[in-house]
């Protein structure tokens, strides 16, 4: 008997310390009714409740949360049907309002969402739908921000994950996407070609410049050669002329400072020319006229008439 009443004493001591202390965890938060109304909220840590008069009505979780919006059949302005999926990023920022502003704050996020989303859709045509992610992700979160202000929830981001035409169309779709492909491939190739044609024909251009550049060079440098060539040789004969005739002068000078003059000079010509006459096969003939003039210079004359009258 003793071990029943111990045994009920230590469950209900465990009973009202449970009922009692209460340790939240962070980034959550408890809203405590008391007597059935708001009285505080229960932050991280330690907290202590009157048993039975505090009651812990809801635990909210303060982190990010995402809710998934089931896939949307929608309407788009020229009749067609998309299927649309999105997911939504939002936060509990407040609370109490998320515990009594609405009963369901992801339920009101996703019909919200949905409502939201028909409409944008429906002034949208399909090509603007396909292409608009990011209008439409706008527009859904201006719409569900000033909707869930009043619940403490505030949205973080809207996320249009895909949207799927029907299938004829998105069979027309990828059709018409291979052909603009294909189309852009054809461009592409052309200009690729014709990219190949201006660069080889500026490569022939330039290389016919840089040759025709290069033969007028080398004309214009074999012409300066030349010239210089030229002009070298013209200055080497003027030279050597201007040496003949400075030798010339200055052998005439000599003869000159000796004191030699026709006469001798005469003299010794016909000296030589004596010499190449003593030969047997060799014979001078000298016009009379010349010896007339040699006969002048003494035994000169006498030589010749002497030579003349053995003849």
């Amino acid at each position: 008997m003793d071990l029943v009443i111990i045994a009920v004493i230590i469950i209900v001591v465990f009973m009202f310390i449970s009922l009692t202390v209460k340790i939240v965890p962070q980034q959550r938060v408890g809203v405590v009714e008391r007597l059935g109304k708001f009285h505080r909220l229960l932050t991280p840590g330690l907290n202590i409740l009157i048993p039975v008069i505090d009651k812990v009505r809801i635990n909210h979780d303060l982190r990010i949360q995402q809710a998934n919006v089931p896939p949307q059949t929608v309407i788009t302005k020229d009749n067609v049907q998309v299927q649309i999926d999105t997911i939504i990023f939002y936060q509990v920022v407040g609370p109490e309002q998320a515990t009594y502003g609405i009963s369901d704050y992801v339920y009101g996020v996703r019909n919200i969402t949905t409502a939201t989303m028909r409409q944008i859709i429906g002034k949208m045509e399909l090509d603007e739908t396909l292409s608009g992610r990011e209008k439409i992700s706008s527009d859904i979160r201006i719409a569900l921000d000033e909707a869930t202000e009043k619940w403490g929830v505030r949205i973080e981001r809207v996320e249009v994950i895909d949207i799927k035409p029907p299938l004829d169309i998105q069979d027309a779709m990828d059709k018409q996407m291979k052909a603009e492909r294909n189309k852009r491939a054809i461009v592409l190739e052309a200009e690729a070609a014709k990219q190949d044609m201006i660069l080889r024909a500026e490569g022939d251009k330039q290389s016919k410049i840089l040759k025709a550049e290069g033969d007028k060079e080398a004309r214009i440098r074999e012409a300066e050669g030349l010239r210089q060539a030229q002009e070298l040789e013209a200055l080497g004969e003027a030279k050597a002329i201007e040496a003949v005739a400075e030798a010339e002068k200055a052998r005439i000078q000599l003869l000159r400072e000796a004191g030699l003059d026709e006469q001798v000079l005469a003299y010794r010509s016909f000296e030589a020319l004596t010499e190449v006459s003593k030969g047997p096969a060799n014979k001078v003939f000298i016009p009379s006229n010349a010896i007339e003039t040699l006969g002048s210079i003494g035994a000169i004359g006498e030589m010749f008439k002497s030579k003349e009258g053995k003849k």
